[in-house]
């Protein structure tokens, strides 16, 4: 149960999708200019992740390896994403319609957000069994939570603030996220292992 709980503490925090790999930047950049909006993609993206982990962990070890189609990984991971971020659009269209209407175009995008695919790729990659995946993609999914919250919170504060004409807009936005990811590089000190 320790090594669980370590596979989330370092994809989330010390290998933090968005601040350290730089994977799912158009999300994170596009959704957080609201806490509500980054926080309701951000419950869009832990399902998504986490259920694709799972998923495509399950796909991999007992139907593409066993028949020496690993080289359809990438396709075959992007289809089964393509098909949760449907359900999920689905139920946000039915369940809550504010909701879906202010994600808007950053909805659909999970199913060409690099952080998805990267997840199932990289458990793959580190050889993960079931479990260690699904708390791999949970851990991912939690690091690219904190991350487009804190910036969320970072942006509601800036737009009270007077910025100087030069940093207005997307300077300042990306100023932000370049802090963000150098005080995340603090907890690669952590010895997690």
């Amino acid at each position: 149960m320790t090594s669980l709980a370590m596979i989330i503490l370092t994809a989330a925090l010390v290998n933090n999708v968005v601040l350290n790999q730089f994977l799912g930047l158009c999300s994170f950049l596009g959704v957080s200019k609201q806490l509500k909006t980054a926080a309701s993609l951000s419950g869009a993206v832990i399902f998504v992740i986490t259920i694709a982990s799972g998923v495509a962990n399950l796909i991999y070890t007992y139907v593409l390896s066993p028949l020496g189609l690993d080289y359809l990984q990438t396709i075959v991971f992007i289809l089964v994403i393509a098909a949760l971020v449907q359900v999920v659009e689905m139920f946000l269209k039915k369940a809550a319609p504010a909701v879906h209407s202010a994600l808007g175009i950053y909805l659909p995008l999970i199913t060409t957000n690099c952080a998805v695919l990267g997840v199932a790729l990289t458990n793959v990659t580190n050889g993960y069994d079931f479990f260690q995946s699904i708390f791999a993609g949970f851990g991912t999914a939690m690091g690219f939570t904190i991350a487009i919250v804190l910036l969320a919170g970072i942006r509601e504060r800036i737009q009270d603030n007077d910025v100087p004409a030069p940093f207005q807009g997307a300077p300042i936005v990306l100023l932000s996220a370049c802090l963000m990811a150098i005080a995340f590089c603090g907890f690669g000190g952590l010895n997690l292992g």
